[in-house]
Protein backbone atom coordinates (compact mmCIF):
# COMPACT_ATOMS: atom_id res chain seq x y z
CA UNK A 1 0.00 0.00 0.00
CA UNK A 2 1.19 3.51 -0.72
CA UNK A 3 -0.01 6.81 0.65
CA UNK A 4 -0.50 9.60 -1.81
CA UNK A 5 0.64 12.86 -0.33
CA UNK A 6 -1.12 14.87 -3.04
CA UNK A 7 -4.40 14.71 -1.15
CA UNK A 8 -6.25 16.74 1.42
CA UNK A 9 -4.89 14.38 4.08
CA UNK A 10 -1.33 15.72 3.83
CA UNK A 11 -1.67 17.64 7.12
CA UNK A 12 -2.87 14.60 9.07
CA UNK A 13 -0.09 12.41 7.64
CA UNK A 14 2.57 14.89 8.64
CA UNK A 15 1.11 15.42 12.12
CA UNK A 16 0.97 11.68 12.81
CA UNK A 17 4.49 11.11 11.45
CA UNK A 18 5.88 13.98 13.55
CA UNK A 19 4.26 12.71 16.76
CA UNK A 20 5.38 9.12 16.22
CA UNK A 21 8.96 10.09 15.43
CA UNK A 22 9.09 12.51 18.34
CA UNK A 23 7.67 10.15 20.98
CA UNK A 24 7.73 6.63 19.49
CA UNK A 25 10.45 4.05 18.62
CA UNK A 26 12.40 6.31 16.30
CA UNK A 27 14.62 3.95 14.27
CA UNK A 28 11.88 1.57 13.19
CA UNK A 29 9.38 4.33 12.39
CA UNK A 30 12.02 6.45 10.66
CA UNK A 31 12.68 3.54 8.31
CA UNK A 32 8.95 3.21 7.64
CA UNK A 33 8.52 6.91 6.84
CA UNK A 34 11.54 6.90 4.55
CA UNK A 35 9.89 4.16 2.49
CA UNK A 36 9.10 5.44 -1.05
CA UNK A 37 5.49 4.33 -0.52
CA UNK A 38 5.15 7.10 2.08
CA UNK A 39 6.94 9.75 0.08
CA UNK A 40 10.07 10.68 2.00
CA UNK A 41 10.67 13.69 -0.21
CA UNK A 42 7.74 15.45 1.46
CA UNK A 43 8.76 14.69 5.03
CA UNK A 44 12.19 15.18 6.56
CA UNK A 45 12.34 12.67 9.40
CA UNK A 46 15.74 13.89 10.59
CA UNK A 47 14.27 17.31 11.40
CA UNK A 48 12.07 15.82 14.17
CA UNK A 49 13.75 16.09 17.57
CA UNK A 50 13.23 13.20 19.98
CA UNK A 51 11.30 13.89 23.22
CA UNK A 52 10.20 11.85 26.24
CA UNK A 53 8.18 14.53 28.03
CA UNK A 54 4.64 13.28 28.72
CA UNK A 55 3.25 16.75 29.38
CA UNK A 56 4.74 18.03 26.15
CA UNK A 57 3.05 15.13 24.35
CA UNK A 58 -0.32 16.15 25.79
CA UNK A 59 0.25 19.77 24.72
CA UNK A 60 1.21 18.65 21.20
CA UNK A 61 -2.05 16.73 20.93
CA UNK A 62 -4.05 19.76 22.06
CA UNK A 63 -2.35 21.98 19.47
CA UNK A 64 -3.34 19.63 16.65
CA UNK A 65 -7.05 19.88 17.24
CA UNK A 66 -10.05 17.78 18.29
CA UNK A 67 -9.13 14.56 16.48
CA UNK A 68 -5.82 14.31 18.31
CA UNK A 69 -7.43 15.30 21.61
CA UNK A 70 -9.79 12.35 21.21
CA UNK A 71 -6.84 10.08 20.41
CA UNK A 72 -5.17 11.28 23.60
CA UNK A 73 -8.31 10.60 25.63
CA UNK A 74 -8.42 7.07 24.26
CA UNK A 75 -4.70 6.50 24.88
CA UNK A 76 -5.20 7.61 28.49
CA UNK A 77 -7.02 4.29 29.03
CA UNK A 78 -4.34 2.14 27.39
CA UNK A 79 -2.02 1.20 30.21
CA UNK A 80 -0.68 -1.58 27.98
CA UNK A 81 0.78 1.00 25.58
CA UNK A 82 2.01 3.86 27.77
CA UNK A 83 3.77 4.14 31.15
CA UNK A 84 1.93 5.61 34.18
CA UNK A 85 3.45 9.12 33.84
CA UNK A 86 2.14 9.42 30.28
CA UNK A 87 -1.29 8.11 31.26
CA UNK A 88 -1.50 10.69 34.02
CA UNK A 89 -0.57 13.50 31.61
CA UNK A 90 -3.21 12.38 29.10
CA UNK A 91 -5.88 11.99 31.78
CA UNK A 92 -5.47 15.70 32.50
CA UNK A 93 -5.84 16.46 28.80
CA UNK A 94 -8.22 19.37 28.44
CA UNK A 95 -10.61 19.91 25.57
CA UNK A 96 -11.06 23.65 26.18
CA UNK A 97 -10.78 25.88 23.12
CA UNK A 98 -11.83 29.34 22.08
CA UNK A 99 -15.63 29.63 21.66
CA UNK A 100 -17.11 30.34 18.26
CA UNK A 101 -19.24 33.41 17.65
CA UNK A 102 -22.84 33.87 18.77
CA UNK A 103 -23.91 34.56 15.19
CA UNK A 104 -23.00 30.99 14.29
CA UNK A 105 -24.69 29.73 17.44
CA UNK A 106 -27.94 31.45 16.48
CA UNK A 107 -27.76 30.13 12.93
CA UNK A 108 -27.16 26.54 14.05
CA UNK A 109 -29.94 26.56 16.67
CA UNK A 110 -32.51 28.05 14.31
CA UNK A 111 -31.51 25.72 11.47
CA UNK A 112 -31.71 22.50 13.50
CA UNK A 113 -34.73 23.39 15.65
CA UNK A 114 -36.66 25.00 12.80
CA UNK A 115 -37.70 28.07 14.86
CA UNK A 116 -36.35 31.52 15.58
CA UNK A 117 -34.18 31.75 18.67
CA UNK A 118 -36.43 34.41 20.19
CA UNK A 119 -39.49 32.23 19.64
CA UNK A 120 -38.02 29.19 21.38
CA UNK A 121 -36.27 30.88 24.32
CA UNK A 122 -37.19 33.75 26.58
CA UNK A 123 -33.50 34.46 27.10
CA UNK A 124 -30.29 33.01 25.68
CA UNK A 125 -26.85 33.97 27.04
CA UNK A 126 -24.44 34.95 24.31
CA UNK A 127 -21.41 34.01 26.41
CA UNK A 128 -21.03 30.21 26.71
CA UNK A 129 -20.74 28.41 30.02
CA UNK A 130 -18.06 26.14 28.50
CA UNK A 131 -16.47 25.63 25.12
CA UNK A 132 -14.85 22.45 23.78
CA UNK A 133 -13.53 21.24 20.46
CA UNK A 134 -16.82 19.64 19.40
CA UNK A 135 -19.24 22.24 20.73
CA UNK A 136 -20.13 24.69 23.46
CA UNK A 137 -22.85 25.12 26.08
CA UNK A 138 -25.03 28.21 26.66
CA UNK A 139 -27.39 29.02 29.50
CA UNK A 140 -30.97 29.80 28.41
CA UNK A 141 -34.54 30.05 29.70
CA UNK A 142 -37.45 28.41 27.91
CA UNK A 143 -40.34 30.50 26.60
CA UNK A 144 -42.53 29.58 29.58
CA UNK A 145 -39.99 31.28 31.84
CA UNK A 146 -40.09 28.48 34.37
CA UNK A 147 -37.15 26.32 33.35
CA UNK A 148 -33.49 27.12 33.01
CA UNK A 149 -31.74 24.97 30.46
CA UNK A 150 -28.31 24.29 29.05
CA UNK A 151 -28.13 24.36 25.26
CA UNK A 152 -25.28 22.41 23.71
CA UNK A 153 -24.45 23.57 20.17
CA UNK A 154 -22.10 21.72 17.85
CA UNK A 155 -19.19 23.65 16.39
CA UNK A 156 -19.85 24.54 12.71
CA UNK A 157 -17.93 22.42 10.20
CA UNK A 158 -16.45 20.17 12.88
CA UNK A 159 -18.17 17.04 11.59
CA UNK A 160 -16.68 17.35 8.10
CA UNK A 161 -13.19 18.05 9.44
CA UNK A 162 -13.23 15.13 11.85
CA UNK A 163 -14.44 12.66 9.24
CA UNK A 164 -11.69 13.79 6.86
CA UNK A 165 -9.08 13.45 9.62
CA UNK A 166 -10.34 9.98 10.51
CA UNK A 167 -10.13 8.89 6.89
CA UNK A 168 -6.51 10.01 6.75
CA UNK A 169 -5.74 8.34 10.10
CA UNK A 170 -7.21 5.05 8.90
CA UNK A 171 -4.98 5.07 5.81
CA UNK A 172 -1.97 6.03 7.91
CA UNK A 173 -2.62 3.23 10.43
CA UNK A 174 -2.95 0.67 7.65
CA UNK A 175 0.33 1.85 6.13
CA UNK A 176 2.15 1.70 9.46
CA UNK A 177 0.93 -1.79 10.29
CA UNK A 178 2.46 -3.01 7.02
CA UNK A 179 5.80 -1.26 7.60
CA UNK A 180 6.29 -1.33 11.38
CA UNK A 181 6.25 -4.24 13.80
CA UNK A 182 5.45 -1.83 16.65
CA UNK A 183 2.35 -0.56 14.85
CA UNK A 184 1.29 -4.10 14.01
CA UNK A 185 1.81 -5.37 17.55
CA UNK A 186 -0.18 -2.53 19.12
CA UNK A 187 -2.87 -2.66 16.41
CA UNK A 188 -2.87 1.00 15.34
CA UNK A 189 -5.80 0.37 13.02
CA UNK A 190 -8.00 -0.82 15.89
CA UNK A 191 -7.11 2.29 17.91
CA UNK A 192 -8.14 4.54 15.01
CA UNK A 193 -11.35 2.54 14.62
CA UNK A 194 -12.15 3.02 18.30
CA UNK A 195 -11.53 6.77 17.99
CA UNK A 196 -13.86 6.84 14.98
CA UNK A 197 -16.62 5.11 16.95
CA UNK A 198 -16.24 7.50 19.87
CA UNK A 199 -16.23 10.65 17.76
CA UNK A 200 -19.17 9.49 15.64
CA UNK A 201 -21.10 8.82 18.84
CA UNK A 202 -20.22 12.18 20.39
CA UNK A 203 -21.21 14.07 17.24
CA UNK A 204 -24.74 12.64 17.40
CA UNK A 205 -26.57 14.80 19.94
CA UNK A 206 -29.75 12.79 19.36
CA UNK A 207 -27.96 9.74 20.73
CA UNK A 208 -26.66 11.72 23.70
CA UNK A 209 -30.25 12.79 24.44
CA UNK A 210 -31.30 9.14 24.53
CA UNK A 211 -28.28 8.32 26.73
CA UNK A 212 -29.43 10.91 29.28
CA UNK A 213 -32.89 9.36 29.45
CA UNK A 214 -31.54 5.83 29.74
CA UNK A 215 -29.01 6.64 32.46
CA UNK A 216 -31.58 8.57 34.49
CA UNK A 217 -33.95 5.59 34.29
CA UNK A 218 -31.23 3.14 35.37
CA UNK A 219 -30.22 5.33 38.34
CA UNK A 220 -33.71 6.18 39.59
CA UNK A 221 -33.06 4.16 42.79
CA UNK A 222 -30.22 6.49 43.77
CA UNK A 223 -31.75 9.67 45.26
CA UNK A 224 -28.37 11.33 45.72
CA UNK A 225 -27.55 11.26 41.99
CA UNK A 226 -29.20 13.34 39.28
CA UNK A 227 -28.92 13.30 35.49
CA UNK A 228 -30.17 16.31 33.49
CA UNK A 229 -33.34 15.56 31.57
CA UNK A 230 -33.37 16.52 27.87
CA UNK A 231 -36.13 18.73 26.43
CA UNK A 232 -37.23 16.66 23.38
CA UNK A 233 -38.85 19.48 21.40
CA UNK A 234 -35.62 21.50 21.60
CA UNK A 235 -33.17 18.79 20.54
CA UNK A 236 -31.69 17.90 17.16
CA UNK A 237 -28.71 16.11 15.68
CA UNK A 238 -26.44 19.11 16.43
CA UNK A 239 -28.36 20.91 19.20
CA UNK A 240 -29.10 19.42 22.62
CA UNK A 241 -31.27 21.24 25.15
CA UNK A 242 -31.37 19.80 28.66
CA UNK A 243 -32.14 20.70 32.23
CA UNK A 244 -29.50 23.01 33.71
CA UNK A 245 -27.69 21.53 36.70
CA UNK A 246 -26.40 24.46 38.72
CA UNK A 247 -23.48 23.12 40.70
CA UNK A 248 -19.74 23.10 41.42
CA UNK A 249 -17.09 20.65 40.31
CA UNK A 250 -16.48 18.15 43.07
CA UNK A 251 -12.77 18.95 43.00
CA UNK A 252 -13.45 22.69 43.51
CA UNK A 253 -15.48 22.44 46.74
CA UNK A 254 -14.74 24.92 49.53
CA UNK A 255 -13.98 23.90 53.09
CA UNK A 256 -17.37 25.12 54.31
CA UNK A 257 -19.23 22.92 51.83
CA UNK A 258 -17.14 19.89 52.81
CA UNK A 259 -18.08 20.37 56.48
CA UNK A 260 -21.81 20.54 55.67
CA UNK A 261 -21.65 17.60 53.25
CA UNK A 262 -22.07 13.93 54.17
CA UNK A 263 -19.23 12.98 51.86
CA UNK A 264 -18.94 9.35 53.00
CA UNK A 265 -22.56 8.49 52.20
CA UNK A 266 -22.54 10.38 48.91
CA UNK A 267 -19.29 8.79 47.74
CA UNK A 268 -20.52 5.33 48.63
CA UNK A 269 -23.77 5.90 46.72
CA UNK A 270 -21.89 7.23 43.70
CA UNK A 271 -19.50 4.27 43.69
CA UNK A 272 -22.36 1.80 44.02
CA UNK A 273 -24.22 3.53 41.19
CA UNK A 274 -21.26 3.17 38.85
CA UNK A 275 -20.76 -0.47 39.79
CA UNK A 276 -24.40 -1.08 38.93
CA UNK A 277 -24.00 0.70 35.60
CA UNK A 278 -21.09 -1.54 34.61
CA UNK A 279 -21.95 -4.88 36.22
CA UNK A 280 -25.75 -4.93 36.11
CA UNK A 281 -26.99 -2.57 33.41
CA UNK A 282 -24.04 -2.97 31.04
CA UNK A 283 -24.37 0.72 30.13
CA UNK A 284 -22.24 3.31 31.90
CA UNK A 285 -21.13 6.93 31.88
CA UNK A 286 -17.62 6.35 30.56
CA UNK A 287 -16.08 9.75 31.27
CA UNK A 288 -16.75 10.77 34.90
CA UNK A 289 -13.77 13.14 35.13
CA UNK A 290 -14.12 15.97 37.68
CA UNK A 291 -15.44 18.36 35.02
CA UNK A 292 -18.40 16.07 34.32
CA UNK A 293 -19.35 15.44 37.96
CA UNK A 294 -20.97 18.33 39.83
CA UNK A 295 -22.21 18.88 43.36
CA UNK A 296 -25.57 20.64 43.14
CA UNK A 297 -26.88 23.24 45.58
CA UNK A 298 -28.98 20.59 47.36
CA UNK A 299 -25.90 18.39 47.84
CA UNK A 300 -26.57 15.85 45.13
CA UNK A 301 -24.12 14.54 42.56
CA UNK A 302 -24.94 15.59 39.00
CA UNK A 303 -23.61 13.60 36.04
CA UNK A 304 -23.31 15.54 32.79
CA UNK A 305 -21.92 14.99 29.28
CA UNK A 306 -23.23 11.60 28.15
CA UNK A 307 -21.53 11.81 24.74
CA UNK A 308 -19.10 9.09 25.78
CA UNK A 309 -20.74 5.96 27.16
CA UNK A 310 -19.60 2.36 27.46
CA UNK A 311 -21.39 -0.93 26.85
CA UNK A 312 -20.45 -4.19 28.59
CA UNK A 313 -21.60 -7.43 26.92
CA UNK A 314 -23.67 -9.81 29.02
CA UNK A 315 -21.01 -12.51 29.18
CA UNK A 316 -18.32 -10.08 30.36
CA UNK A 317 -20.23 -8.65 33.34
CA UNK A 318 -19.96 -11.77 35.54
CA UNK A 319 -16.20 -11.94 34.94
CA UNK A 320 -15.78 -8.25 35.77
CA UNK A 321 -17.74 -8.60 39.01
CA UNK A 322 -15.64 -11.60 40.02
CA UNK A 323 -12.43 -9.75 39.06
CA UNK A 324 -13.26 -6.68 41.15
CA UNK A 325 -14.26 -8.87 44.09
CA UNK A 326 -11.04 -10.91 43.86
CA UNK A 327 -9.04 -7.68 43.64
CA UNK A 328 -10.76 -6.24 46.71
CA UNK A 329 -9.88 -9.40 48.65
CA UNK A 330 -6.27 -9.44 47.35
CA UNK A 331 -6.66 -12.86 45.69
CA UNK A 332 -3.89 -12.65 43.09
CA UNK A 333 -4.22 -16.16 41.63
CA UNK A 334 -7.95 -15.69 41.12
CA UNK A 335 -7.37 -12.28 39.48
CA UNK A 336 -4.94 -13.90 37.03
CA UNK A 337 -7.35 -16.72 36.17
CA UNK A 338 -10.22 -14.29 35.58
CA UNK A 339 -8.04 -12.05 33.41
CA UNK A 340 -7.15 -15.07 31.28
CA UNK A 341 -10.85 -15.90 30.91
CA UNK A 342 -11.60 -12.33 29.83
CA UNK A 343 -8.65 -11.95 27.44
CA UNK A 344 -7.30 -13.74 24.40
CA UNK A 345 -3.77 -15.14 24.62
CA UNK A 346 -1.16 -14.44 21.94
CA UNK A 347 1.34 -17.07 20.84
CA UNK A 348 4.01 -15.74 23.21
CA UNK A 349 1.73 -15.76 26.28
CA UNK A 350 3.16 -17.63 29.30
CA UNK A 351 0.41 -18.42 31.88
CA UNK A 352 2.92 -19.23 34.65
CA UNK A 353 4.77 -15.92 34.32
CA UNK A 354 1.49 -14.01 34.04
CA UNK A 355 0.07 -15.58 37.22
CA UNK A 356 3.28 -14.78 39.06
CA UNK A 357 3.23 -11.13 37.90
CA UNK A 358 -0.43 -10.61 38.85
CA UNK A 359 0.02 -12.30 42.24
CA UNK A 360 3.04 -10.10 42.96
CA UNK A 361 1.08 -6.97 41.97
CA UNK A 362 -1.91 -7.85 44.14
CA UNK A 363 0.29 -8.79 47.10
CA UNK A 364 2.19 -5.48 46.86
CA UNK A 365 -1.10 -3.59 46.68
CA UNK A 366 -2.42 -5.36 49.80
CA UNK A 367 0.39 -3.83 51.83
CA UNK A 368 -0.35 -0.23 50.88
CA UNK A 369 -1.89 2.36 53.17
CA UNK A 370 -5.54 3.38 52.91
CA UNK A 371 -5.03 6.48 50.78
CA UNK A 372 -3.05 4.50 48.18
CA UNK A 373 -5.54 1.65 47.76
CA UNK A 374 -7.22 2.93 44.61
CA UNK A 375 -9.08 0.24 42.72
CA UNK A 376 -8.89 2.19 39.45
CA UNK A 377 -5.11 2.24 39.60
CA UNK A 378 -5.06 -1.48 40.32
CA UNK A 379 -7.27 -2.28 37.31
CA UNK A 380 -5.07 -0.11 35.07
CA UNK A 381 -1.97 -1.93 36.36
CA UNK A 382 -3.59 -5.29 35.59
CA UNK A 383 -4.38 -4.19 32.03
CA UNK A 384 -0.77 -3.05 31.68
CA UNK A 385 0.47 -6.50 32.76
CA UNK A 386 -1.95 -8.14 30.32
CA UNK A 387 -0.48 -6.15 27.44
CA UNK A 388 3.10 -6.79 28.54
CA UNK A 389 2.61 -10.57 28.74
CA UNK A 390 0.71 -10.94 25.46
CA UNK A 391 -2.88 -11.19 26.72
CA UNK A 392 -5.28 -9.20 24.52
CA UNK A 393 -8.21 -7.94 26.59
CA UNK A 394 -11.44 -6.26 25.44
CA UNK A 395 -11.55 -2.48 25.28
CA UNK A 396 -14.31 -2.43 27.92
CA UNK A 397 -11.77 -3.37 30.58
CA UNK A 398 -9.59 -0.37 29.67
CA UNK A 399 -12.63 1.91 29.88
CA UNK A 400 -13.56 0.36 33.24
CA UNK A 401 -10.07 1.06 34.55
CA UNK A 402 -10.19 4.71 33.55
CA UNK A 403 -13.72 5.13 34.89
CA UNK A 404 -12.68 3.69 38.27
CA UNK A 405 -9.57 5.86 38.24
CA UNK A 406 -11.73 8.96 37.83
CA UNK A 407 -14.03 7.70 40.59
CA UNK A 408 -11.02 7.32 42.88
CA UNK A 409 -10.21 11.02 42.31
CA UNK A 410 -13.82 12.07 42.91
CA UNK A 411 -14.06 9.85 45.99
CA UNK A 412 -10.94 11.43 47.49
CA UNK A 413 -12.43 14.88 46.88
CA UNK A 414 -15.75 14.04 48.58
CA UNK A 415 -14.40 11.75 51.31
CA UNK A 416 -10.63 11.28 51.78
CA UNK A 417 -11.29 8.23 53.99
CA UNK A 418 -13.32 6.38 51.35
CA UNK A 419 -12.07 2.83 50.63
CA UNK A 420 -13.17 1.41 47.25
CA UNK A 421 -12.12 -2.14 48.24
CA UNK A 422 -14.51 -2.17 51.18
CA UNK A 423 -17.27 -0.67 49.02
CA UNK A 424 -16.90 -3.46 46.46
CA UNK A 425 -17.06 -6.18 49.14
CA UNK A 426 -20.00 -4.42 50.80
CA UNK A 427 -22.06 -4.21 47.62
CA UNK A 428 -20.94 -7.46 45.94
CA UNK A 429 -23.83 -9.63 47.18
CA UNK A 430 -26.46 -7.08 46.19
CA UNK A 431 -24.85 -6.55 42.79
CA UNK A 432 -24.78 -10.31 42.16
CA UNK A 433 -28.48 -10.51 43.10
CA UNK A 434 -29.30 -7.67 40.72
CA UNK A 435 -27.27 -9.38 37.99
CA UNK A 436 -29.43 -12.49 38.44
CA UNK A 437 -32.66 -10.49 38.39
CA UNK A 438 -31.54 -8.58 35.32
CA UNK A 439 -30.79 -11.86 33.57
CA UNK A 440 -34.14 -13.38 34.50
CA UNK A 441 -36.07 -10.32 33.36
CA UNK A 442 -34.13 -9.87 30.15
CA UNK A 443 -34.65 -11.32 26.70
CA UNK A 444 -32.72 -14.46 27.71
CA UNK A 445 -35.64 -15.55 29.90
CA UNK A 446 -38.07 -14.99 27.03
CA UNK A 447 -35.84 -17.05 24.75
CA UNK A 448 -35.72 -19.83 27.35
CA UNK A 449 -39.52 -19.73 27.67
CA UNK A 450 -39.95 -20.02 23.89
CA UNK A 451 -37.63 -23.02 23.75
CA UNK A 452 -39.40 -24.67 26.71
CA UNK A 453 -42.78 -24.12 25.05
CA UNK A 454 -41.51 -25.76 21.85
CA UNK A 455 -40.12 -28.70 23.85
CA UNK A 456 -43.43 -29.26 25.69
CA UNK A 457 -45.45 -28.91 22.50
CA UNK A 458 -43.45 -31.60 20.66
CA UNK A 459 -42.99 -34.00 23.59
CA UNK A 460 -46.27 -36.04 23.09
CA UNK A 461 -45.48 -36.46 19.39
CA UNK A 462 -41.98 -37.73 20.13
CA UNK A 463 -43.19 -40.15 22.84
CA UNK A 464 -45.76 -41.62 20.43
CA UNK A 465 -43.05 -42.14 17.82
CA UNK A 466 -40.82 -43.98 20.31
CA UNK A 467 -43.68 -46.24 21.46
CA UNK A 468 -44.64 -47.06 17.85
CA UNK A 469 -41.09 -48.13 16.95
CA UNK A 470 -40.84 -50.13 20.15
CA UNK A 471 -44.07 -52.06 19.44
CA UNK A 472 -42.88 -52.78 15.85
CA UNK A 473 -39.46 -53.95 17.07
CA UNK A 474 -37.79 -51.10 15.14
CA UNK A 475 -35.69 -49.79 17.99
CA UNK A 476 -31.96 -50.19 17.39
CA UNK A 477 -29.35 -49.43 20.00
CA UNK A 478 -25.91 -48.48 18.67
CA UNK A 479 -23.20 -48.71 21.30
CA UNK A 480 -19.82 -47.26 20.45
CA UNK A 481 -17.74 -49.53 22.69
CA UNK A 482 -14.74 -51.89 22.36
CA UNK A 483 -14.42 -54.44 19.52
CA UNK A 484 -15.50 -57.75 21.13
CA UNK A 485 -13.95 -59.90 18.36
CA UNK A 486 -10.52 -58.35 18.75
CA UNK A 487 -10.82 -58.63 22.52
CA UNK A 488 -11.65 -62.37 22.39
CA UNK A 489 -8.87 -63.01 19.87
CA UNK A 490 -6.39 -61.29 22.14
CA UNK A 491 -7.53 -63.27 25.19
CA UNK A 492 -7.25 -66.52 23.17
CA UNK A 493 -3.69 -65.64 22.13
CA UNK A 494 -2.69 -64.93 25.72
CA UNK A 495 -4.21 -68.24 26.88
CA UNK A 496 -2.35 -70.17 24.16
CA UNK A 497 0.96 -68.62 25.13
CA UNK A 498 0.41 -69.36 28.79
CA UNK A 499 -0.47 -72.99 27.95
CA UNK A 500 2.58 -73.37 25.72
CA UNK A 501 4.75 -71.90 28.43
CA UNK A 502 3.42 -74.37 30.98
CA UNK A 503 4.10 -77.31 28.59
CA UNK A 504 7.64 -76.13 27.86
CA UNK A 505 8.25 -75.60 31.56
CA UNK A 506 7.00 -79.10 32.31
CA UNK A 507 9.34 -80.57 29.65
CA UNK A 508 12.34 -78.78 31.13
CA UNK A 509 11.48 -79.95 34.68
CA UNK A 510 10.93 -83.54 33.47
CA UNK A 511 14.21 -83.51 31.57
CA UNK A 512 16.05 -82.31 34.66
CA UNK A 513 14.54 -85.11 36.78
CA UNK A 514 15.51 -87.80 34.22
CA UNK A 515 19.14 -86.66 34.12
CA UNK A 516 19.88 -88.95 37.13
CA UNK A 517 18.52 -92.16 35.48
CA UNK A 518 21.06 -94.64 34.04
CA UNK A 519 20.43 -95.40 30.35
CA UNK A 520 22.28 -97.14 27.51
CA UNK A 521 21.25 -94.38 25.05
CA UNK A 522 23.10 -91.15 25.80
CA UNK A 523 23.64 -87.76 24.14
CA UNK A 524 26.79 -85.85 25.13
CA UNK A 525 27.15 -88.23 28.06
CA UNK A 526 23.65 -87.56 29.39
CA UNK A 527 20.58 -89.77 29.19
CA UNK A 528 19.23 -89.51 25.66
CA UNK A 529 15.54 -89.20 26.53
CA UNK A 530 16.27 -86.41 29.03
CA UNK A 531 18.40 -84.48 26.51
CA UNK A 532 15.72 -84.91 23.84
CA UNK A 533 13.01 -83.35 26.02
CA UNK A 534 15.42 -80.55 27.08
CA UNK A 535 16.32 -79.67 23.46
CA UNK A 536 12.63 -79.69 22.40
CA UNK A 537 11.70 -77.45 25.33
CA UNK A 538 14.60 -75.04 24.69
CA UNK A 539 13.79 -74.74 20.98
CA UNK A 540 10.11 -74.16 21.73
CA UNK A 541 10.96 -71.48 24.32
CA UNK A 542 13.21 -69.64 21.85
CA UNK A 543 10.53 -69.74 19.13
CA UNK A 544 7.88 -68.45 21.57
CA UNK A 545 10.13 -65.60 22.77
CA UNK A 546 11.00 -64.63 19.18
CA UNK A 547 7.29 -64.47 18.18
CA UNK A 548 6.46 -62.33 21.21
CA UNK A 549 9.25 -59.87 20.44
CA UNK A 550 8.43 -59.73 16.71
CA UNK A 551 4.70 -59.08 17.26
CA UNK A 552 5.44 -56.43 19.91
CA UNK A 553 7.69 -54.49 17.49
CA UNK A 554 5.06 -54.72 14.71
Amino acid sequence: MSISLNTGNLRIYKDVATLLLKYGPRDELKAAFEDPAFGSEAFAADEVERSEDAREFARDLEKRGPTFVKIGQLLSTRSDLLPPAWLAALQRLQDDVEPFGFKEVRKSVEEHLGVRLSSAFESFDEKPLAAASLGQVHRAVLRNGKMEVAVKVQRPGIRKRLLEDLEGLAKMAEFLEKHSETAKRHRFASIVDEVRKRITSELDYGRESRNLVRLARNLREFPGIVVPAPVPDYCGSQVLTMELLDGTRVTDLSGVVRVELDGAALTDELFKAYLQQVLVDGFFHADPHPGNVLLTRDHKVGLIDLGMVGHVPEGLRNHLLALLLALSKSHGEECANLAMKIGRANDDFDPKEFRSAISELVAARAGKCVEDMQVGTAVMEITELCGRHGLVIPHELYMLGKMLLNLDMIGQALDPEFRPDEAIRRHAAELAERRLKATLTSGSLLSLAVEAKELLARTPERINEVLRKLSNNEIEVHVDAIDERRLLKGIEKIANRITMGLILGALIVGAAMMMHIDANFTILGYPGIAMFFFLVASTGALVLAARILFERRS
